[in-house]
């Protein structure tokens, strides 16, 4: 089968979309499927990035919302090569300028919202809800009607979406999701971490991975740190590793520093490679205190490593965590993620080892990537033979 991605950015520092569509492709590619994809970014942008496909840059089109007709122009003449589209994300052109071109083409879409209507935004930002809900209208919501199928990565998203705007419905489907799990050596990852981060040699840490954004919640984070920090084993520190996109670093280290635990923060920045896994498996735990979490493919990833993962009941994925005893999870809240590190420093050695080995159990059973791809494919696969057979009674009807 032949898909066409298209998503607006493909820069790794945007978040868990682009890596997750790497990591699929890259099993459906194994699988003899074909793959490719358009975004919104010039050749220039690409160039610097390495794909195992090809990769189509229509350019990066005028102001925030990033409009460019290209996108429209260059999908009517090449959809047609492809058995389905793929799109990923909303409030760019890249869902509205799909929808532009694909609504009347036999080539079919569907849509990922990745956690795109969660409530949290509205709750957070009301104006910016109100501008959304009139893009909605204008068109947004007809992107999600005229979809072939909505995709949602677990059932807590799919909930949550509901009733986000006033507007069409549209058709819901749940597919697994995933990641990756590391191919390299357990102890050379560990090793090219420490290496390149000499100040945590000898030292226990709890790691954050993930952007530095207000939605994550590493205020509360530090601050939880802090509360603990006298029960905390004197070698236990905190590593806050993720690109600071909101320029948000400086005033989360005043925090620190006044509350006296800027010496045991680490801020490598963004991790990469085996640098990345070696983190993962150097953690004590991980922890992610996100106040909305679509999936947190970063999530998977620690439990791919066998680690244990402390997180908010805003991470779409708890309840699979919960379920499996595979990590901590408290509420979003200041007093949330509290309990979230007293009760992780409060288990015994033995009760971290189960729960290490539950984490790693747990990948398997939910979030292994080469599951989730190959039933993400049959799922697009049986739509489209759902759409071959009413074709094919429509014909014979005509006779």
């Amino acid at each position: 089968m032949r898909l066409l991605h298209v998503i607006c950015t493909t820069n790794p520092e945007s978040g868990g979309p682009i890596e997750s569509l790497l990591r699929f492709s890259e099993v459906l590619m194994r699988d003899g499927h074909a793959v490719s994809m358009v975004s919104l970014e010039t050749e220039a942008e690409i160039a610097g990035r390495q794909y195992p496909f090809p990769v189509i840059g229509v350019g990066n089109g005028l102001g925030r919302y990033r409009y460019n007709p290209r996108l429209v122009s260059w999908l009517r003449e090449n959809a047609v090569n492809f058995d389905a589209v793929i799109l990923h994300g909303l409030w760019n052109y890249s869902s509205l300028g799909s929808w532009r071109a694909l609504r009347d083409h036999p080539t079919p879409y569907f849509l990922f919202v990745h956690g795109m209507l969660d409530p949290w935004f509205r709750q957070q930002y009301p104006l910016k809800h109100v501008a959304k809900q009139m893009l909605w209208w204008l068109g947004e919501g007809s992107v999600l009607r005229d979809a072939r199928a909505v995709l949602f990565t677990c059932e807590e998203e799919r909930i949550r979406a509901r009733n986000a705007f006033l507007g069409p419905s549209y058709r819901e489907q749940v597919v697994l999701y995933g990641a990756a799990a590391p191919d390299g050596n357990p102890d050379d990852e560990r090793s090219a971490f420490r290496a390149a981060f000499p100040a945590l040699q000898g030292k226990r840490f709890l790691l954050y991975l993930s952007r530095i954004h207000l939605k994550k919640g590493c205020d509360l984070l530090i601050r939880a740190f802090a509360k603990n920090i006298a029960n905390a084993p004197p070698d236990m520190d905190l590593v806050i590793a993720g690109p600071d996109q909101a320029g948000w670093v400086a005033e989360l280290q005043r925090i620190a520093k006044r509350l006296g635990v800027a010496r045991r923060i680490h801020w490598p920045g963004m991790l990469t490679g085996a640098v990345k896994w070696g983190a993962f498996r150097s953690a004590d735990a991980f922890i992610l205190p996100s106040h909305q979490e679509n999936f947190g493919i970063v999530v998977a990833e620690a439990m791919a490593c066998a680690t244990p993962v402390l997180i908010s009941d805003k991470v779409n994925i708890w309840r699979e965590v919960t379920s499996a005893g595979a990590g901590i999870v408290e509420p979003d809240t200041q007093a949330g993620i509290n309990s979230l590190i007293q009760r992780y420093l409060a288990l015994t050695d033995e009760e971290r080892s189960v729960m290490r080995k539950n984490a790693e159990r747990a990948f398997a059973q939910f979030f292994d990537v080469e599951m989730a791809a190959r039933s993400f494919m049959s799922t697009i696969e049986s739509y489209l033979q759902q759409d071959a057979e009413r074709n094919l009674c429509a014909q014979m009807s005509a006779r």
